[in-house]
């Protein structure tokens, strides 16, 4: 025997209208338009009434989503379900560089070393981003940056490999 459903969805016209005209916006994220579908299928009046876990099988999702889906409309309500809330503490919303100025370093980098330097170091780079760009970007964010395209610090302008140092030298 199932157990006994905690929250009950009923939607009214108004929410039903809101979810199909987001869901018929071309701009609208998969994240946000799974959620419409889940929701709309969820509804006690106009709805499927398939369990969570058959909905959770159909959108290719884990029942825990259907759940929190459940959760958030029931608290929040629509407005929850169809605006894609970004947590402040995310990687994303913590970027410091963007596409351009990814761009820009991965150029500096690739380019000629400064005078009395064999290769780039993340120092280096700080310094020329800091000069160049008027950004204040640490040397970790660089590490980053260049760790994301596989790029190796350790080679020279001209491709060779610079040799390791040994314990004994």
């Amino acid at each position: 025997m199932a157990r006994p459903k905690t929250y009950i969805i009923k939607l009214s016209d108004d929410e039903r209208a809101e979810l199909q005209k987001t869901i018929h916006n071309k701009k609208t994220s998969k994240t946000i338009l799974k959620r419409c579908q889940i929701l709309l299928e969820l509804d006690e009046v106009r709805g499927t009434g398939l369990t969570h876990a058959q909905i959770a099988h159909s959108y290719a999702v884990c029942p825990a989503t259907i759940t929190n889906i459940v959760q958030s409309y029931v608290k929040n309500g629509i407005t929850d379900i169809v605006r894609y809330n970004i947590n402040p503490n995310s990687s994303a919303a913590r970027r410091k560089v963007d596409g351009r100025t990814e761009a820009h370093i991965i150029q500096m980098a690739c380019g000629s070393v400064p005078d009395g330097h064999s290769r780039w170091t993340l120092r280096l780079l700080e310094e020329k981003v800091r000069i160049e760009l008027d950004i204040l970007i640490g040397k970790d964010t660089i590490r980053q940056v260049l760790k994301k395209t596989n790029f190796d610090l350790t080679k020279t302008p001209t491709g060779a490999s610079l040799p390791k140092k040994t314990r004994n030298s």
